[in-house]
């Protein structure tokens, strides 16, 4: 048999003083704590969540109870003459003439019937984000109070963040909204520009010069459409009729892309009353206008003047 365990007293250790300077130290700030419960937290015990609703909601009526001043002072500038309300608002109500508009356009804003219905919820966020928030329109606000965003925020983001950030966010975005909407602007007139030239040039005769640089674009559409055909087209045909066999024919398939190759290029020549054969004369007349031109007015050398080979005779030399 093995030995039995002895049994361990466990010894508690007494308990300690705190130092007297740590306990002066914790009876201060006790005191402290108390005096400013006493003060502004009408004596009752700090309960974190029960301040921090408080705060809530005392916030939220103080936005309420500006937008109820800014009814005030807009029934009060209706009624009193411009020298008299500047008056009531500077010596009787002791504020900048600057905040009472502001207090005004924000009564304006948000007991709007747009937003009437979701002002109490949009007064939650403060006196400061609200005059922040006045720009922007009634349907994105009330937007925002039924779960969608303003800048790309939601109401609770909007409600977490510091004023200082709601300010910079709104501005960044007002600034590329201006941005797109300004290159937009410009992309609209330019494009107007260049409608009214081409309707101006339509109607407007070409001249020689006109139809010779007319000509020289199609002629390049044309080599590009060759070259289309003769390189990729047929890289693509090769590589197809390479592989033909494997699991079914291709060649049903590449007929069908050539007949309808074939049937634009029948539809144009039917368009343009063009011959199916390009004419013997290949020079076409304003090569000849040039060249008999040229012609006209060439000269043969003095050495070689006289002597019968300018009527077709061959010269003496």
């Amino acid at each position: 048999m093995g030995r039995k365990a002895l049994p361990m007293t466990a010894e508690i250790a007494p308990e300690q003083p705190l130092a007297p300077d740590l306990m002066n130290n914790l009876n201060a700030l006790a005191e402290h704590q108390q005096a400013i419960m006493n003060k502004y937290g009408e004596g009752l015990p700090y309960e974190r969540e029960r301040i921090v609703h408080e705060a809530r909601f005392y916030m939220a009526q103080s936005a309420e109870a500006m937008l109820e001043a800014g009814k005030r002072l807009i029934i009060i500038k209706e009624n009193e003459p411009h020298g008299e309300f500047t008056k009531i608002v500077t010596e009787r109500l002791g504020m900048a003439h600057r905040t009472a508009n502001l207090i005004m356009k924000a009564a304006l804003k948000y007991t709007s019937p747009g937003l009437q219905a979701n002002s109490q919820t949009l007064a939650s966020l403060g006196k400061t984000k609200l005059f922040e928030l006045m720009t922007e329109d009634d349907e994105d606000l009330a937007a925002l109070v039924e779960g969608g965003t303003i800048a790309g925020l939601t109401l609770d983001e909007v409600d977490r963040m510091s004023v200082r950030e709601l300010k910079a966010k709104l501005r960044e975005t007002r600034d590329s909204l201006e941005a797109s909407r300004r290159l937009a602007n410009e992309k609209d007139q330019k494009i107007n520009e260049l409608s009214e030239n081409r309707l101006l040039n339509q109607h407007r005769p070409l001249g020689e010069e006109g139809i010779r640089q007319l000509r020289e674009e199609i002629g390049l559409v044309g080599f590009d459409v060759k070259a289309m055909l003769m390189g990729r087209f047929r890289e693509g045909l090769e590589k197809l009729h390479s592989h033909s066999g494997d699991i079914t024919s291709h060649a049903d398939y590449l007929a069908g892309l050539l007949n309808d190759i074939e049937f634009e290029i029948n539809m144009l020549r039917s368009d343009f009353a063009l011959p199916h054969h390009t004419p013997s004369e290949t020079v076409p007349d304003w090569v000849k206008d040039d060249a008999d031109a040229e012609d006209a007015d060439f000269q043969l050398p003095e050495h070689l003047r006289g002597t019968g080979q300018d009527n077709g005779e061959e010269a003496v030399l």
